[in-house]
């Protein structure tokens, strides 16, 4: 039973990336393949150690909170049964990343595999946007978005967000690996990295595009090596993007144009009056939110159509329900709408357990390109976790499934202290 529930576990692994770029329905049933493979593999021999990890832990009690105040009981779990079933659900991905780290991706190996699907998926991913820039349509037959913005491989846009977070997995190691080959290696990491920021700029998504920016900051300070390839390429961003308004004009309207007037008129915006009904919402529910989903479940609701200082007037109705969504398009504005403070705390808490885990060992000499590889891996759970940023849901496929396949790999290639005793290695 071991040996067939690890070869499952180790398929379902694989082809995680394969069906997160198309396919997401296979991506869920692929997650929850190896979430429930895991938990029966430790049943069956009685091993609870990974169960110790203080990430885990952490995790555990935040979603046991989450399923609390998703109980359609009284004033908890306002959305009601479904709710709770999405609560529930939720310890499919937490189990999936733990089983990444302790279980599918344990040997060097395997993730070198993942590393080299990964890279498939990025290359994949960039060269349907380039197709779609020079030619206007995707290998599909889709065209640009009709705000002018690229979809990738995808009818929508939605190829960006993902392709800022594999950025840093495949070309920071790519350009360690330039910067290796001796005379002209600064030129050519530069090179790799100015291709991979032009893509992202001729994508014409601002939140993937300034997030790639921080994230390029992060890794500037943290690789040595490649401190001054990423200085220039974050020197070169702001001629990339003025460059756009020649090479294609959409994209620099979205970019630009749009984003200056959002920006201008926050409050007014969409974004400004889905953040102050979340506050609302918050304001009103400050201990146990609404459950799961509260703010798709509350948006609507007449009780919290008034504004929310300073981002608009408390005497206003801060937009009624025409700008209703299905979420609160940041991660910590869910945590707090669905399971109050305490949830928000237990998030926060969660989210840095992680980064302290990815961060371990970063500072010690090693190889350059894992060094860059891992790294990597920390500045794309770091950027999806970002606070000031627009999101997808938490768990929302394919992003969340992306997020936590990333860090369920940057976990299994980090040393962890299990059972008192250190396991795991640094090799890619």
């Amino acid at each position: 039973m071991i040996r067939a529930l690890d070869r499952i576990g180790l398929a379902a692994t694989m082809l995680c990336p394969i069906f997160l770029v198309h396919g997401r329905a296979f991506a869920e049933a692929m997650i929850d393949t190896v979430a429930i493979a895991y938990l029966l593999r430790s049943a069956w021999r009685g091993d609870s150690a990974w169960i110790r990890q203080i990430w885990v832990r952490i995790a555990g009690v935040w979603w046991v909170w989450l399923v609390v105040c998703s109980l359609p009981v009284g004033r908890l779990g306002q959305g009601g049964m479904h709710s709770l079933l999405e609560a529930l659900a939720t310890l499919r991905f937490l189990v999936f990343a733990a089983a990444l780290q302790g279980w599918t991706l344990r040997e060097p190996r395997r993730r070198r595999i993942m590393g080299w699907l990964l890279a498939a998926s990025f290359v994949y991913i960039a060269a349907q946007l380039l197709l779609q820039a020079a030619t206007g349509f995707n290998l599909f037959g889709d065209p640009r978005f009709h705000d002018g913005t690229l979809t990738g491989p995808y009818d929508e846009p939605r190829a960006a967000a993902p392709l800022s977070r594999l950025l840093f997995v495949v070309l920071l190691p790519a350009a360690a690996w330039a910067m290796g080959r001796g005379r002209g290696g600064i030129a050519g990491a530069v090179a790799v990295l100015l291709a991979g920021l032009a893509i992202m700029v001729l994508a014409g998504q601002r939140m993937p595009l300034l997030l790639t920016g921080l994230g390029l900051l992060v890794a500037g300070l943290m690789l040595r090596r490649l401190r001054v390839p990423l200085l220039a390429c974050l020197l070169a961003v702001p001629a990339l993007v003025a460059a756009s308004a020649v090479v294609t004009p959409r994209s620099f309207g979205h970019l630009v144009v749009l984003f200056e007037h959002q920006m201008r008129h926050f409050g007014a915006s969409p974004y400004g009056l889905i953040y102050a009904r979340a506050m609302v919402i918050a304001e009103d529910e400050p201990w146990t939110g609404r459950g799961f989903d509260g703010f798709r479940t509350g948006c609507a609701d007449p009780l919290y159509f008034h504004g929310f200082p300073p981002l608009s007037a408390a005497s206003s109705n801060g937009g009624g329900a025409a700008f209703c969504v299905q979420h609160a398009h940041n991660h910590y504005l869910q945590a707090v709408t669905d399971s109050g403070i305490p949830g928000l705390v237990l998030f926060c808490a969660m989210v840095l357990a992680w980064l302290l885990v990815l961060s371990r060992g970063l500072a010690r000499p090693q190889a350059p390109i894992l060094h860059a590889w891992r790294t990597g891996l920390f500045c794309a759970v770091l950027i999806q976790e970002w606070p000031i940023a627009s999101t997808s849901a938490f768990t929302n496929m394919p992003l969340g499934g992306w997020f936590f396949l990333l860090l369920g790999v940057g976990l299994a290639a980090t040393p962890s202290y299990i059972g008192g005793r250190t396991r795991g290695n640094l090799h890619v």
